[in-house]
């Protein structure tokens, strides 16, 4: 009832309109279709009301952005919308209260400010009262629906935002959903078709490899079998061969390059060599660029996040930085192709990566995650006595162990520790004890931790924002002072053996200060991860919590298992100093960075390196930067001494 006078308050005067429009359409019912006046009133009430319904979705398009009139979920969810609904009614009356005065002064003079401040009045009127009436309806709605509410979440149901219905959740087919959406996103990019044209298979546990575009065209997984290849190349061999696509001109090319993949495909060794190293490249320097900086590979050895990748997934630090840099490649072989100007190129570049792809992006590593999760805690599920747990106890420990002995291992040990047991804990609380008030008092501890994270993160920001402007002024003072002397001395820009050296000591300053930046920015890089990692986690376990393919005794247990692999790690990463982490030791950072920038080149030539080669590397680069620093010391003191 509310939302209907609602609605008539907002489209009233548009109603009105329109009654007299087909009181005009009938009065021309009589009329001759020979006379020209005929058909000129008909045309003008035929523009007449193709105005009046723009108009009248214009209106229902206001209506819809002010007053929110969704399904809500419960009684809580339904007084939200009606607060909500209630105080934009309010704000924006009093909006158009000042508002339409001037705007009708600017138009009408005093006349048209008078007339302005009417409808301002008016609407200030209107608009709360329509948000009071909306905001009633929806809690309303709201209270209604609670009944539903706590049966369907009782059922194990879960709400569905979009569709603003209960429905049961199923991971298996979230994880097919997202490879069949994944797919169709490379098809409409046309970066991952078949050599027919259809939508590339893909599969969330395919192995990974350089590149997979020879796959893509025959429609098979990374993890295909040889027979399984042969089959798709003689099914995508009779779509596209060229006597099969008489009107297409480049049936042939596309048909010998079906081919080609097969052949490197089909051999083991050569699939091997296509696997690491891909496609040979062109010898530019953009591709070569492209080649070396594998920011995934950079950011797993700065973090040293190989070993909890399972648990995390990619971090979407490195994630984001992967795609920053494909994007900017493939604008420079855009303008290098098209001669593309800068605006264009900068447009393109905005609209390469869309938000629809990143939150695909996500939702394939939180399933990946939670079937990850899945498989760990299989023996707990299916263990048989004391001492299948017990050696399952000892595994956790194992891992833990070996993790925590990496850099920055007992951070992450700490940080995916506390977030499997409290995620465990809630939903365990919410299904065990009376009234939930265990889910209660684990969701509250959870939320002054991320309160915490969110403030040592935005503390993280101000002191790497402070830290970064404060080394760019010191540089461009040194900088302004150098050119100072240069011009008092009567330095000539072509005495190159001066000017180098001038130059050289300016690029010797702004290293040293670019080094002095590090820590804060690797703090700023960290907060970042404790509150991805976190988020990550937390949909996850929701995931495997909320999967209506087992039983609820099932959920269960899978939320006792994942409390406890959060409390051993946890535990194990507070003993080694985890909660306490700090990234202020320069060498260790310049070390991981210089192994890091390593690794990405050696891998990007086909070279294989082992998570343990690079922690060893590691230990080499600060031992020896230790060294160096050392001699340096003690140069400086002989030096001293001689004077």
């Amino acid at each position: 009832m509310y939302k209907k006078s609602a609605r008539a308050v907002a489209v009233k005067s548009l109603q009105t309109r329109q009654a007299g429009i087909q009181n005009s359409m009938k009065s021309t019912d009589g009329v001759q279709q020979g006379q020209p006046s005929a058909s000129a009133d008909v045309a003008q009430i035929g523009h007449e009301q193709q105005e009046m319904d723009e108009d009248l979705k214009e209106a229902s398009e206001v209506f819809n952005s002010l007053f929110s009139t969704r399904r809500p979920k419960d009684g809580w969810a339904g007084l939200s919308s009606g607060l909500k609904s209630a105080s934009k009614g309010t704000v924006a009356g009093v909006a158009s209260l000042i508002a339409q005065p001037i705007a009708g002064a600017q138009e009408g003079g005093v006349k048209g400010f008078f007339g302005g401040l009417a409808t301002g009045v008016a609407s200030a009127v209107a608009l709360p009262v329509t948000g009071i009436c909306v905001g009633a309806y929806q809690v309303g709605r709201g209270v209604a629906n609670s009944v539903e509410a706590v049966n369907s979440s009782k059922a194990g149901m879960q709400w569905n935002q979009d569709k603003r219905e209960w429905v049961f959740y199923y991971l298996n087919k979230d994880k097919e959903e997202v490879e069949e959406l994944e797919a169709a996103l490379k098809a409409a990019k046309e970066d991952g078709t078949t050599a027919s044209g259809d939508a590339a298979k893909t599969d969330l546990n395919e192995k990974k490899v350089k590149d997979r575009e020879y796959y893509d065209l025959l429609g098979v997984s990374t993890n295909a079998s040889a027979g399984d290849i042969k089959k798709a190349y003689y099914k995508e061999a009779r779509k596209c061969h060229p006597d099969k696509c008489p009107g297409d001109p480049e049936a042939a090319a596309k048909f010998q390059t079906l081919g080609h993949a097969y052949q490197i495909l089909s051999n083991e060794q050569t699939r091997a060599n296509y696997d690491k190293n891909g496609k040979p490249e062109s010898n530019s320097a953009d591709a070569n660029l492209a080649d070396e900086i594998d920011p995934l590979i950079f950011f797993a050895v700065m973090f040293g996040s190989h070993l909890v990748e399972p648990y995390v997934g990619e971090l979407w630090i490195a994630t984001t930085a992967d795609t920053m840099m494909k994007d900017a490649m493939q604008q420079q072989q855009a303008m290098d192709k098209e001669n593309m100007t800068e605006e264009d190129a900068a447009e393109f570049l905005a609209n390469k990566t869309s938000t629809e792809e990143m939150l695909l992006k996500q939702r394939k590593r939180e399933i990946k995650c939670a079937l990850n999760l899945r498989e760990k805690i299989m023996p707990f599920l299916e263990a048989k006595d004391e001492n299948d747990l017990a050696a399952f106890k000892v595994s956790l420990e194992e891992e833990a162990s070996k993790i925590a002995d990496t850099s920055f291992g007992a951070t992450f040990l700490v940080t995916i520790g506390f977030a499997l047991q409290v995620e465990g804990e809630e939903f365990l609380g919410f299904q065990n004890t009376a009234l939930g008030m265990g889910g209660h008092a684990a969701r509250w501890k959870k939320t002054r931790k991320n309160t915490q994270n969110n403030f040592k993160l935005m503390g993280a920001g101000i002191n790497a924002a402070t830290t970064g402007r404060k080394a760019m002024k010191e540089v461009e003072a040194a900088q302004r002072a150098m050119d100072e002397k240069r011009a008092q001395e009567g330095v000539d820009s072509d005495a190159d053996g001066e000017q180098s050296g001038i130059d050289e000591e300016q690029a010797k300053l702004a290293a040293q200060k670019l080094e002095e930046t590090i820590p804060a920015l690797l703090e700023l890089a960290w907060a970042i991860n404790i509150r991805d990692i976190s988020r990550t986690l937390k949909n996850a376990c929701k995931k495997l919590f909320t999967d209506a393919e087992v039983p609820m005794a099932t959920r269960i247990q899978r939320a006792e298992a994942i409390r406890l692999v959060g409390a051993e790690f946890f535990s194990i990463g507070k003993s080694r100093g985890g909660e306490k982490y700090s990234v202020k030791d320069a060498a260790d950072i310049k070390a991981r960075a210089e192994v890091a920038v390593m690794t990405t080149m050696a891998k990007a030539q086909g070279q294989e390196v082992s998570e343990d080669d690079t922690e060893e590397l590691i230990k080499q680069a600060k031992n020896m930067r230790a060294e160096m620093d050392k001699g340096g010391v003690n140069q400086t003191e002989e030096s001293d001494t001689e004077k």
